[in-house]
C-alpha cells in the first residue's frame, strides 16, 4: 500500500475527466514556533474529504489527518494531534491545513488528496513545500554553466545552474530574454552537503541557434523571502576550444 502511494505522489496518472486539486502556496517558509497554514481547492469534488500527507526529503509519505466540511471533528494518522495539526474549510472543495508551533521537523513537502467518484481514483494536489527555520534565510549562491563544447558540436546545448543554498525547498525557474521558461527544464530535489547547506541543480535544454546569437538567459532561484538570479549569455563565457 505504502508503495502505491509513493507511486501515485510521484507520478500522478492522468484521467480524461478527473477533477484537478490544486494547493497553494507552491513553497512556503516560516521561523521556528510560528504558524504555517496552506490550502488545498479539490476542484469539482465537494462530496469528500481532504487527506493531507507529509514527506520529508528522502523518506516516505506519512498520513497526517483528514477532515470533511460536515465533520465536526478532524481525523488524524499516527502521531499526529491536535492543537498542533488542524485543519478548517472555506467552501466544501477549499480546505486548510494549520500547523502551529512549528518546529525544524516539520519541513517536508505536504501533499494533498481527494477521491473522485466520477473516475474511482484518488487525486493529489502538487504539494506545498513549508522550510521551518531557526534564523533568516541567505540569499542562494548561484553558479550558471554553459554548454559544453561536445555538446554543441552534436548539435545539443544545456545550460545547468547550480544553487547552494540554507534551506532545502527553493523556486527554481529560468529566463530567456527576460521572459519565462516553461519547458526544457529539469530540477533535482536538494541534497544536503557537509556543510548542512543544501544544492539544487537545474537544467535548461536551449536551441543552439539562440545562443549563438547572444541570447541572455537566467537562472532565479527563490528561497523564502530571498531571491537570487544569475546571466549567462555566449559572449560571456570563454571561448570554446
Amino acid at each position: 500500500m505504502l508503495g502505491i502511494l509513493c507511486t501515485l505522489i510521484t507520478a500522478l496518472t492522468c484521467v480524461s475527466g478527473v477533477t484537478v486539486v490544486t494547493q497553494k502556496p507552491p513553497v512556503v517558509t516560516v521561523r521556528k514556533g510560528e504558524t504555517s497554514t496552506m490550502d488545498c481547492n479539490l476542484g469539482t469534488v465537494t462530496n469528500y474529504q481532504a487527506w493531507w500527507y507529509r514527506q520529508t526529503p528522502g523518506g516516505v509519505p506519512q498520513y497526517v489527518l483528514s477532515f470533511h466540511s460536515s465533520w465536526s471533528s478532524v481525523e488524524y494518522g499516527s502521531g499526529f494531534s491536535s492543537p498542533k495539526f488542524t485543519s478548517t474549510h472555506q467552501s466544501t472543495s477549499d480546505y486548510r491545513l494549520i500547523i502551529n508551533n512549528v518546529e525544524e521537523g516539520d519541513s517536508a513537502v505536504y501533499y494533498c488528496k481527494t477521491w473522485d467518484t466520477s473516475v474511482d481514483e484518488y487525486v493529489f494536489g502538487p504539494g506545498t513545500k513549508l522550510t521551518v527555520t531557526s534564523s533568516s534565510f541567505s540569499p542562494p549562491v548561484l553558479t550558471v554553466f554553459p554548454p559544453s563544447s561536445a555538446e554543441l558540436q552534436s548539435n545539443k546545448a544545456s545550460l545547468v545552474c547550480l544553487s547552494s543554498q540554507s534551506g532545502p525547498f527553493a523556486d527554481v525557474s529560468w529566463l530567456s530574454g527576460g521572459s519565462p521558461v516553461s519547458s526544457g527544464i529539469s530540477t533535482s530535489t536538494a541534497v544536503q552537503q557537509p556543510d548542512h547547506t543544501f544544492q539544487i541543480s537545474s537544467y535548461l535544454a536551449v536551441q543552439t541557434s539562440d545562443w549563438n546569437t547572444d541570447q541572455v538567459y537566467t537562472c532565479k532561484v527563490s528561497l523564502g523571502s530571498q531571491t537570487s538570479e544569475k546571466n549567462i549569455k555566449k559572449s560571456d563565457c570563454p571561448t570554446e576550444q
